[in-house]
């Protein structure tokens, strides 16, 4: 769907009340369009624990405008299949970012001084989709 009010106007023939009662739900979910104005923003929410964090921000019920009790889990689930077909984990999310050198950088953990990743040449073949392992730690001298 292209807009959050769509998905409240879903939400409103499921359950009763007025678009009101869902529409701040809904535009959790699609806030992320404002760091990234196409359809990769639903990798940041679009997921399992995103709905589970919508539960933790909104409570598990509602109250919509009719006095019905609406799980709020529920009106997450029915965003995410409106927009996607299905409920994905965020692991089906992140198997699809390519790991490149600079994802695996950072401070040396306290004691790990002289601990690096392998990594592949420039222009060898990337971790990709799929990948279930990092290359593995070495010391360096």
């Amino acid at each position: 769907m292209a807009h959050c009010y769509y998905h409240a106007l879903s939400s409103v023939r499921k359950w009763g009340g007025t678009v009101d009662d869902y529409l701040p739900l809904h535009q959790w979910f699609d806030e992320s369009k404002a760091i990234l104005a196409d359809p990769r923003h639903r990798a940041l929410r679009h997921h399992a624990e995103g709905i589970f964090m919508l539960e933790a921000i909104f409570g598990e019920t509602l109250v919509n405008a009719d006095g019905r009790t609406v799980p709020v889990r529920l009106v997450g689930e029915q965003h995410v299949r409106e927009d996607l077909d299905w409920i994905p984990s965020f692991a089906d999310w992140a198997r699809l970012i390519t790991l490149q050198a600079w994802m695996l950088r950072g401070n040396p953990l306290d004691g790990a001084e002289g601990v690096t990743i392998d990594m592949p040449a420039p222009g060898a073949k990337q971790l990709g989709p799929g990948a279930r392992h990092l290359p593995e730690a070495r010391s360096v001298p």
